[in-house]
């Protein structure tokens, strides 16, 4: 009974509150997907061992405030990209689509590639400032942005409003895999369990246990989709705008297979757990209950 363009502000404001807590967690992920990119494994420093051990390495290299870089960008991220997917699943509803078999999962993944393109520039500024550090504890290239706004003024001066929009690819499939199973996940886990009479239909509980389930199957099928996602957004370019390391989407799957092995695909699969648990029980938590407002 939410308007679409409700749904959006509630989106978008679901994902800021679920992002700020988060961020961290995404500092951390960034540098351990950038570790040893492009080596075969046990040939390179590894400056950052674990999410615990990354995180303290961060405090120490960046000072306490640096396991909030990129928060700015990120807050920019999470609000586009979550209300217009928010607002596209909601007109989904309206329409009837997701009462279909398989209605709610195309309605998820339709909803995340429009979120995911809004949402691409605030999230290759976002990696390029989380990824940014002192030399002794640099992983992947530095961009060496002053902040958010000299990131995109750089970006823009160098390479157009195309440049802007580079790594994209890698964003759409990301959140289109993770918006449709996260949706369709805790769409089902929350019925599930109010039908069990394990929790009260429209309970915090129930909203809950939905996000929990929904976290674990969203990390599975999300990781390897958010490394390459971090590659293509991080990597440095020619002056015409083309990446130096990798072609595109599926040049950058090929390359990390050969060369890291294909569990090179899931580094820092703990960490993008531990972001994307609290961070899909929050965001999902906030939005339920915001709606219910």
């Amino acid at each position: 009974g939410v308007p679409p363009a409700t749904d959006l502000v509630l989106g978008a404001t679901a994902g800021c509150l679920a992002c700020f807590i988060t961020n961290p967690l995404e500092v951390v992920k960034t540098r351990l997907q950038l570790q040893g990119e492009l080596q075969a494994p046990g040939t390179y420093p590894r400056p950052y061992r674990g999410v615990l051990r990354a995180a303290g390495a961060v405090c120490r290299a960046d000072g306490v405030w640096g396991l909030q870089k990129g928060l700015a960008a990120g807050l920019l991220y999470q609000g586009l990209m979550n209300g217009f997917r928010f607002y596209c699943y909601s007109h989904a509803e309206d329409a009837g689509w997701t009462r279909y078999p398989g209605g709610t999962v195309a309605a998820g993944a339709v909803a995340g590639a429009v979120g995911a393109f809004v949402g691409s520039p605030a999230y290759l500024v976002k990696t390029h400032l989380q990824a940014q550090t002192v030399s002794a504890m640099a992983v992947g290239h530095q961009h060496n942005h002053e902040n958010i706004a000299s990131a995109f003024k750089t970006i823009y001066r160098q390479h157009g409003l195309v440049g802007l929009w580079r790594g994209v690819t890698g964003a759409i499939a990301r959140v289109t895999v993770g918006s449709a199973v996260q949706l369709a996940t805790f769409a089902s886990a929350k019925d599930w369990v109010c039908e069990r009479q394990w929790f009260r239909k429209g309970s915090w509980a129930a909203v809950l246990a939905g996000g929990m389930v929904s976290s674990v199957a969203v990390a599975v099928a999300m990781t390897p989709f958010d490394t390459i996602s971090t590659r293509l957004y991080n990597q440095p370019v020619d002056a015409d705008g083309t990446g130096k390391l990798y072609r595109g989407f599926l040049d950058c799957v090929l390359q990390i297979s050969k060369k890291e092995g294909l569990l090179g695909l899931y580094k820092g699969i703990g960490a993008v757990y531990l972001r994307l648990g609290p961070h899909t029980v929050l965001s999902l938590f906030f939005w339920d209950k915001l709606r219910d407002l």
